[in-house]
């Protein structure tokens, strides 16, 4: 494959991408403001004939369809606004600071009320503490957890020490983990030193998950690998290499993930070589469930540019390697991943997002740039006019290019059936997985699009058709387009008379440029935070206020549900690793218990399961991570909240 400067990248993203990005110029002589909706004609269009294509479509939908989301950020009060570093926006290199931050939720201060932390780049983490009626307060300065001038990643809410308080755990790039003690009343204390947890590196995803079933919740943290110099850049962000895309080709820039054993009193040790699980890889995210059944969680780790990697949990004393076993061919380019029973047979199926890989969709052959809707629902093949080497690759014969969907058949083996089912996505990030219609099968959301230097990427609703495929759904349920039709912000400001004056952007212009890009979404996480019975959608942007997305399913038709809070005694507190099983009628409702709720992010959220038409439920079926297998036929609330402490047999 040729080597690319960065220059090289961003002329051959013109022809991927599009780009939205236009220039309002200000100078004591001359005022130009270019309308970006009329440069963002062809995206404009494509968007509305996606919508046409959506409504046509629903009359073979049998999936309940007659809802609708609303932003309502403004109503909400959360004027959280993420700025991205400099190397994700004013210089923008192809490198892995554009993968965003994370956004988590717990009920940090008791009071039954689902609060959100939001991590940020140059803007700090915050905290917003939900006042109900959907509006929150920020109480970042009250817990003390705002991270200012750290550039955050990750976050993952957990109940280490099993107080009935869920603490939190930040990653950062190269500035210090950190861990924060929950307090009680939103206060939180800084223990990253005293609890080992304060590893300094290039940090992403954080799962908690007991791994060797003592009760108490040790931790895994991806480590991407070493993508930036000692060079720092405005706001004192480590300046990425100008390479850093092809870093997975240099051995000397691997950095090995680590798992932390959960020691007891605050304490956690590096556990990774004495567990064998060594993993190294450009991995930002991963993911934690009972594959093979036998009581122990094992750990399914995605890779960003190359093979994905499961570990299968040897009774708690090791981790073996065994993706060849399970899952033959995975992503070239995962990003997001989520175990879940998608056709309601009691098995836990895999859901796994490529990025990457898409950026290899550029032009045909003849070097005509590939702007089509068709091809978004497409697996991906060339990039640029120029196909990626075997050297590139690594070897490609056992990956994807594309979303990954496998179909849990039983006794150890996976089908391979993302095209079959509708599964794939254009530009995706992460899966936030939930029953959007209560209707028993869960649903997913995926964040996605690039912004600047790129065209605007939707972001997806896959609703459930009854365990059966995936129906696209984004536009009919209002989610696409965005309020207001917003498709861009400004990313970025140039001084074109001064120290920005070299700068391509700068031609022709003088004085102060305002340089606007694409929106496009990270995280998310779906959860009820009004209180009304269903469920909504929060997110984390790149570089905008969050998208507030609020259903009105509960005005439409009845809303039949349960939400279900695990206590464990003997299990950890949270619950992690325990499988629920909810009996309505003729119907079992399964969920295994991860925290995972979407892209760079683990949260103390109650289980929510619709229950279709059910108008009561029969059982509470709860398998402890201690072995502990638990009935409850009495005291079942439908359409409210349930908490269901572990009893040891």
């Amino acid at each position: 494959m040729k080597s690319l400067s960065a220059n090289a990248w961003f002329l051959c993203l013109l022809a991927i991408g599009l780009p939205l990005t236009c220039l309002s110029a200000t100078s004591p002589t001359n005022r130009t403001i270019l309308d970006p909706y009329k440069l963002n004609a062809r995206t404009l269009r494509a968007l509305e004939a996606n919508k046409r294509k959506q409504i046509d479509a629903t009359k073979d939908l049998g999936a309940f369809h007659n809802f609708q989301f609303s932003d309502r950020v403004e109503a909400s009060a959360i004027a959280f606004r993420n700025r991205p570093v400099e190397d994700a926006a004013k210089n923008w290199k192809p490198a892995h600071y554009d993968h965003g931050t994370g956004i988590v939720v717990a009920d940090v201060d008791g009071d039954g009320l689902l609060d959100l932390y939001f991590v940020g780049q140059l803007a700090g983490s915050q905290l917003w503490r939900n006042l109900g009626k959907g509006r929150f307060e920020d109480i970042t300065p009250l817990a003390g957890v705002g991270l200012e001038g750290r550039i955050g990643v990750a976050a993952s809410f957990a109940d280490i020490d099993n107080d009935g308080k869920t603490d939190l755990f930040v990653t950062t790039v190269k500035m210090g983990n950190a861990l924060f003690r929950n307090l009680g009343g939103g206060r939180f204390e800084d223990v990253s030193a005293k609890s080992g947890l304060d590893y300094k590196g290039h940090s992403s995803g954080a799962v908690f998950f007991d791994y060797d079933k003592d009760g108490l919740l040790d931790l895994f943290v991806t480590n991407v690998g070493v993508y930036t110099s000692e060079e720092k850049g405005a706001g004192g962000f480590f300046l990425a290499y100008e390479d850093a895309f092809k870093s997975h080709l240099r051995p000397e820039r691997s950095e090995q993930s680590i798992l932390y054993r959960n020691l007891g009193g605050g304490r956690f040790k590096d556990a990774s070589k004495e567990t064998g699980l060594e993993h190294r890889g450009w991995s930002g995210d991963a993911t934690a469930c009972d594959v093979n059944e036998d009581g122990y969680p094992d750990l399914y780790v995605v890779t960003m540019q190359g093979d994905d990697r499961y570990y299968e949990n040897d009774k708690g004393k090791r981790f073996v390697e065994k993706t060849a076993a399970y899952f033959p061919k995975t992503p070239w380019g995962a990003m997001g991943v989520k175990f879940f029973d998608f056709d309601l047979d009691g098995r836990m199926d895999l859901f796994v997002t490529d990025m990457h890989s898409d950026m290899t969709e550029g032009q045909t052959k003849d070097g005509k740039a590939r702007y089509v809707p068709a091809f978004e629902k497409q697996k991906s093949e060339t990039w640029c006019s120029v196909e990626w080497t075997d050297a590139f690759l690594q070897g490609a014969s056992n990956n994807i290019f594309g979303n990954a969907f496998y179909r849990n058949e039983g006794n150890g083996r996976f089908a391979e059936i993302s095209d079959k089912i509708g599964a794939e996505t254009y530009w995706p990030w992460g899966v936030s997985v939930g029953d959007l219609n209560a209707d028993g099968y869960d649903d997913v959301f995926v964040t996605a699009g690039m912004g600047h230097p790129f065209r605007y990427g939707i972001n997806s609703v896959l609703l459930n058709d009854g365990g059966r495929r995936f129906f696209d759904s984004e536009f009919i349920l209002g989610i696409e387009p965005r309020k207001d039709g917003r498709i861009e912000t400004e990313y970025f400001e140039l001084d074109c008379s001064g120290a920005d004056k070299g700068n391509p952007l700068c031609y022709h212009k003088r004085g102060t440029v305002s340089v606007l890009g694409s929106l496009s979404s990270r995280s998310s996480a779906m959860l009820d935070f009004d209180e009304d019975g269903d469920l909504d959608i929060i997110t984390n942007e790149m570089i905008d206020r969050p998208l507030v997305l609020v259903s009105n399913l509960s005005e439409r038709k009845p809303v039949h549900f349960l939400k279900i809070k695990l206590m464990g005694t003997a299990s950890n507190r949270d619950g992690l690793g325990a499988t629920v099983k909810v009996r309505a009628g003729s119907k079992t409702f399964t969920r295994y218990h991860d925290g995972k709720s979407g892209y760079l992010a683990q949260s103390s959220i109650p289980l929510y399961f619709g229950l279709a038409e059910a108008e009561k439920a029969d059982t509470i079926e709860v398998i402890w991570p201690s072995g502990a297998k638990q009935i409850q036929t009495e005291n079942i609330i439908v359409n409210g909240s349930v908490t269901i402490s572990e009893k040891p047999n």
